[in-house]
């Protein structure tokens, strides 16, 4: 029995409501249309091509191809990495050595620009890009930080117990492509920390100015305490990789302290490293302060870029994380 509610809808209609269903259910996919459609890099400034071509994206309609250029020229190479995952022309695109080479010129400067063109040509077949994966580079995008735990006996209020406490401090370092670091031992989180890791840092902040020197893997390094008697710490450090091109990890090999003369120091800016080259491990030139290797606190640097200096988990206390093992 047919129901009286029941309408009557005229074919037309009827084909009309069906499609506008399909049509609801069936998610539109734009992207189909740019299947086997080959995408061509983007040009330098100052290219002309020999015919015309019509970008199928919006965005590379819009932004003419020498300001994307210019706009890649001025990225960091972690952004240039992270860009090029977003399409085949930015991928093409940023594989343009001009970009890698600027990087390279810049993170190797100490080496100079002859010499960086040697091992360009003899290590890395040519490719600025490949040199920059592969060989050992200092960072200067972030902090490297040493987590650093002891035990210390505490004071016993009875006689049942002994009660002790679990220390907890930090080693910093701040490098600069110039050659020059900071260095500042501490025991304030890493979030705190890295807003007075800079040259405009106050006496107050216990932020030391030191030099370094990079030969392959090997970093050398050298500050100086300033104070009636002088005091020089010398530090070996080996750089390493979680990942290939990664160098967020910094092996501690020796930690050296050592007393200078007042004559040895002109300027507390001066390069310090140069007056200590060639200094025994047990070498000091001021007997009031002995040469003193240090065997503790040798836990390894990790690398934390700025934009992870508040979400870190070295920011946790003991109470949370005891013991960090770096990898």
């Amino acid at each position: 029995m047919a129901s009286d509610f029941a309408l009557s809808v005229p074919p037309e209609l009827e084909t009309a409501l069906r499609l506008k269903t399909v049509q609801y259910f069936v998610t539109k996919r734009p992207w189909l249309d740019l299947y086997g459609i080959n995408v061509r890099p983007v040009a330098p400034f100052g290219s002309v091509s020999s015919k015309p071509y019509v970008e199928s994206a919006l965005l590379h309609r819009c932004l003419p191809d020498e300001l994307l250029f210019e706009v890649f020229a001025r990225m960091t190479p972690h952004d240039l990495g992270r860009a090029s995952c977003v399409c085949r022309k930015w991928r093409y695109t940023i594989r343009n050595p001009v970009f890698w080479r600027n990087a390279c010129l810049k993170a190797w400067q100490l080496s100079g620009v002859v010499e960086n063109y040697k091992i360009l040509q003899s290590k890395y077949e040519g490719s600025w890009r490949k040199m920059w994966l592969l060989r050992p580079r200092v960072r200067t995008d972030g902090i490297y930080v040493s987590r650093n735990t002891y035990i210390r006996a505490g004071v016993a209020e009875w006689k049942v117990n002994n009660p002790v406490h679990l220390v907890c401090y930090f080693r910093y370092m701040r490098f600069f492509p110039s050659g020059r670091f900071l260095y500042k031992n501490s025991s304030q989180k890493v979030k705190d920390v890295a807003k007075c890791m800079n040259f405009r840092a106050s006496s107050t902040d216990c932020v030391y100015k030191g030099h370094y020197t990079l030969s392959d893997n090997q970093v050398e390094a050298a500050v100086l305490y300033p104070g009636l008697r002088p005091t020089v710490l010398r530090i070996r450090l080996r750089l390493r990789g979680t990942t290939v091109g990664a160098n967020n990890r910094m092996d501690l090999l020796s930690l050296v302290t050592s007393g200078v003369n007042d004559s040895e120091i002109n300027d507390p800016d001066e390069d310090i490293l140069g007056v200590v080259e060639g200094w025994q491990d047990d070498e000091s030139h001021n007997p009031d302060v002995p040469a003193v290797s240090h065997r503790r606190g040798m836990m390894p640097f990790v690398f934390v870029p700025f934009h992870e200096v508040e979400t870190t988990v070295l920011n946790l206390p003991v109470e949370k994380m005891d013991y960090f093992v770096p990898g």
